[in-house]
């Protein structure tokens, strides 16, 4: 499926405020196996996103994600920006040639692996963005198949970023940005529902 500007536009307002409205929670998320910052830090990038969108209204798709990537990368600290600012920052590239929604996901999938290092089972965000681009690209993408995606990094042992230097110990613990990345899709569903 194409994904018009509207669509988007749309996708990353509702993800904004699902941060907004759960920037505690993933915070707490953070607490145990991170830097607590994960809520705070990805609610302060949207707020950048809001307001550059706000000041400058992209022409086109690739304009929307280049702007929302940019605001990420300045405003986000952790790995969390560089990893959400590559995914928007490849979707851009990639929204030159093309916007049919799968091919910009696995654009960004593809610049999250690279600049993370992540593989699925990593218990990071990629192991939700791995289980989710099929079931989307197949059209049966659900609410209750993102959660799945989310609460299946809990029984994993964290290989990446912060949380690796626990080992075992960070086991038991859902990844943050896997949950902030269940916010994206769930967004993007009712984006483009």
């Amino acid at each position: 499926m194409d994904l018009a500007l509207d669509q988007a536009t749309k996708w990353l307002e509702l993800f904004g405020d699902e941060i907004e409205k759960n920037k505690a929670y993933l915070s707490d998320l953070d607490t145990p196996i991170g830097d607590a910052d994960h809520g705070f830090n990805m609610a302060r990038g949207m707020e950048a996103v809001e307001t550059s969108l706000a000041q400058k209204a992209p022409a086109d798709l690739a304009g929307l994600f280049k702007q929302t990537a940019m605001a990420l990368i300045t405003k986000v600290g952790g790995a969390s920006g560089p990893l959400y600012g590559t995914a928007f920052l490849e979707m851009s590239k990639q929204a030159a040639q093309t916007s049919e929604l799968n091919s910009l996901l696995a654009a960004a999938l593809a610049g999250i692996k690279k600049r993370g290092g992540a593989a699925a089972g990593d218990k990071t965000m990629v192991d939700v963005w791995e289980a989710v681009l099929p079931e989307l690209a197949q059209g049966t993408l659900t609410d209750a198949k993102i959660d799945e995606a989310v609460e299946a990094t809990k029984p994993l042992i964290a290989k990446k970023g912060r949380a690796s230097y626990l080992g075992e110990r960070s086991k038991g613990h859902i990844d943050p940005g896997a949950m902030s990345s269940g916010y994206l899709f769930k967004a993007l569903l009712k984006a483009v529902a």
